[in-house]
């Protein structure tokens, strides 16, 4: 009975916290959370078990959250983007994985991994193209940097990116990539001068499809299955210099960042 009692008291205070942690939620943040909790519930949870048991993405889904400002919060109103802060993508990453694990992974993947980058080291031309039409929820990106021999090593990108006149010919293999079925552009990290170690990296933007990527088998995950995860296997694909992210050998920074 102590401890049970002791622990009802550490509970009732971590509930006191909460509610006063919510009350002191700027109005703006307080919406979010509100409209993030009702969607969870009325378009995520029902249909939750349903996308990590049969590998279903929800794609539906993922329009309507992107039709909320969800997939592009942080990103400034000028670039197409909600304009919030990091507390708002917080609050809003809670909520909706909260129903549907899936769908916060994927909005996670597309909101930092894809258009953080694009935001900060991207040319007008590339936003436009890359950038713009990925914070509706209609399109979705993905980051290709974990290799099978070298995990997440930022500095070690086994895929090399060989530039020949206006043109980088990509090869090489991508694991563990999150989105990787669904998405319609990566941001993919290359060694474009191996001499220079982890100087030589460099990040390239791929739309997908395109000639000489093939895609790996999704794979059979404990969980979270409704975003798919798999290999991107690249052989000499073509990628125009134009699609070059930042400046050669920025890859290091652009992943820092």
């Amino acid at each position: 009975m102590p401890m049970f009692r002791s622990s009802l008291l550490k509970l009732t205070s971590f509930t006191k916290r909460n509610i006063a942690s919510l009350a002191s939620l700027s109005e703006t943040h307080q919406m979010l959370q509100k409209t993030c909790r009702d969607f969870a519930e009325n378009e995520l949870k029902p249909h939750a078990a349903r996308f990590d048991r049969e590998h279903v993405y929800p794609q539906e889904q993922i329009k309507k959250m992107g039709e909320l400002g969800l997939m592009a919060i942080a990103i400034p109103e000028k670039d197409g983007g909600t304009g919030l802060d990091y507390l708002a993508y917080s609050i809003a990453m809670e909520e909706i994985s909260r129903g549907c694990a899936s769908a916060g992974v994927i909005m996670s993947v597309n909101n930092s991994l894809y258009l953080g980058p694009l935001e900060k080291w991207a040319t007008t031309e590339q936003k436009e193209k890359y950038l713009r039409p990925y914070t509706t929820g209609q399109k979705v990106g993905c980051f290709a940097l974990s290799e099978p021999g070298n995990g997440s090593d930022a500095g070690a990108a086994s895929t090399t990116a060989k530039l020949d006149g206006n043109y980088f010919s990509l090869s090489g293999t991508k694991a563990w990539i999150t989105n990787g079925y669904e998405s319609e552009a990566a941001i993919v990290f290359a060694t474009t001068d191996k001499n220079l170690k982890h100087k030589g990296i460099s990040a390239v933007i791929v739309p997908k499809p395109i000639k000489g990527l093939e895609l790996g088998k999704k794979e059979e995950k404990l969980g979270i299955r409704g975003s798919s995860t798999c290999l991107l296997m690249f052989d000499e694909c073509q990628i125009p210099r134009e699609n070059l992210l930042g400046e050669l050998g920025f890859g290091f920074k652009v992943r820092a960042n």
